[in-house]
């Protein structure tokens, strides 16, 4: 799954583990994710967005619809 928890993690001037800390996961899970190796679960999906202050479809592309943003 693309994701832009990088480009998130940037603008907070996050690190990976620095996110993983906030959220309570590890960097490994954060890098997986990132390197769409590993889908969240809903739950850290939505976590991840309420961490960042923004909707679940602003850091994770589903199909079409996101691919045009």
């Amino acid at each position: 799954m693309k994701n832009r928890i990088k480009v998130y993690r940037a603008m907070h001037d996050l690190t990976q583990e620095g996110l993983a800390n906030e959220l309570g996961v590890t960097r490994q899970t954060i890098l997986a994710i990132e390197k769409g190796k590993y889908d969240p679960s809903l739950d850290l999906a939505f976590k991840i967005a309420r961490f960042f202050g923004v909707a679940i479809e602003e850091i994770f592309l589903y199909g079409d619809t996101a691919e045009r943003k």
